[in-house]
């Protein structure tokens, strides 16, 4: 007898993750590895919101919050806009979630209908279409290069056979670490909002930039959600906490979703959450050591073979092209784990019609670990001519 088998399970893998689970095999059998395989900070929970933590334990009930999360979260976030970009939003419009990745779910669902056509840049996080996927909603990729930052324009919506349903922007960008510059940014926002396509903004690399800004859809327009999350600038990862900034014709239909399919987020995550905006030091230094991170890898991979690159703009990532190389980056990928032991993504999670030449380094790391995946790979890459 066969028995039923859903077929939302059949998106692809997530190829980061493969890489970071083969990792881990490897070491476990006591191989030094290198991680630059996942946007994960190495730098911790901050100090101020490790100590909210411990008072909590003591002294909290740690039972279920509002589905929207606490007060005191919510207010703290909509000040973070006011204090960050100078933009008024109301705490009303602010919806706590566990991590960006429910409030993906919760975005989609609550906007989109089975069927509904969503365009975004590839390459991109793959989760971004691996999820509309499995919700019964179509991915339309648009296939952005250099020539726009690998970011989307109104151009390419203008090119669709038609306007989509809905749009997702992300920067700074997953895994090309380019920005939308803030007219480029605006004009995008505003289109959207005049023709009805519903945007949705992923902002979780905020405050990961190296000598520009990013643009927030905060203020621009209430029609679009906005999604952050605790994990990247803030060094929360492991907590899975994130927020939404919600259309107000959506809040309702949102929070219903959330009561059901989450009931709340993390109490003793919220609770930290309230306290890491005072971290600001902290974070900025921890911003400071990526950029030393990225000036590492820079200046060596162009040395090592590596020397075109997607704008690393902002988050922690290199996009680099491996044509010179290989026109395999799955394989060359796990070449280069188990014979040089430094893990890295292949391009294919992010582009699916192109990733095979290209592959992800994360500067997530400290600076010793880039220096020694930069020494492991020069030893590595000279092995490859011979």
């Amino acid at each position: 007898m066969v028995l039923k088998a859903s077929l939302r399970g059949l998106v692809p893998p997530f190829m980061a993750m493969d890489m970071m689970r083969e990792s881990a095999m490897l070491e476990a059998r006591g191989q030094s590895i290198i991680h630059l395989e996942v946007g994960q900070p190495s730098t911790g929970i901050p100090k101020r919101a490790a100590l909210r933590i411990s008072e909590s334990l003591s002294n909290d009930v740690l039972g279920y919050t509002v589905a929207q999360g606490l007060p005191a979260l919510r207010d703290r976030i909509a000040q973070h806009y006011l204090d960050t970009y100078g933009v008024t939003v109301p705490a009303s419009r602010v919806f706590a979630t566990t991590g960006s990745s429910a409030g993906f779910i919760l975005a989609f669902l609550s906007a989109f209908e089975v069927g509904d056509r969503v365009a975004l840049a590839s390459p991109g996080y793959p989760a971004y279409r691996h999820i509309l996927t499995s919700l019964g909603m179509v991915p339309e990729l648009i296939l952005a290069d250099a020539t726009t930052r690998y970011q989307p324009t109104v151009d390419h919506l203008k090119r669709l056979h038609s306007l989509p349903d809905g749009l997702i922007l992300g920067s700074p960008a997953n895994p090309t670490g380019s920005v939308i510059p803030t007219e480029e940014f605006c004009e995008l926002v505003t289109y959207c909002d005049q023709h009805g396509i519903r945007l949705i903004s992923d902002e979780i690399y905020h405050g990961i930039t190296y000598g520009t800004d990013s643009a927030t859809a905060a203020g621009l327009a209430d029609s679009g959600f906005v999604v952050n999350s605790f994990s990247k600038y803030f060094s929360m990862t492991g907590w899975r906490l994130g927020w939404l900034l919600v259309p107000p014709d959506l809040m309702r239909s949102l929070e219903c979703l959330a009561q059901n399919l989450f009931i709340a987020p993390p109490t003793l995550s919220q609770l930290a959450g309230t306290a890491v905006f005072e971290c600001r030091d902290e974070l900025d230094a921890n911003v400071q050591r990526y950029s030393a991170n990225r000036d590492i890898l820079l200046k060596r991979l162009p040395e090592l073979g590596f020397d075109k690159f997607a704008p690393a703009d902002g988050a922690f990532y290199v996009y680099a092209d491996i044509s010179a190389f290989t026109d395999d980056a799955e394989s060359f990928c796990k070449r280069m784990l188990h014979e040089a032991g430094v893990a890295t993504t292949p391009g294919l999670d992010f582009d699916p019609a192109r990733g095979h030449k290209f592959i992800r380094f994360s500067f997530a790391g400290s600076s010793g670990d880039m220096e020694e995946a930069c020494a492991r790979l020069q030893t590595w890459c000279e092995g490859l001519k011979v």
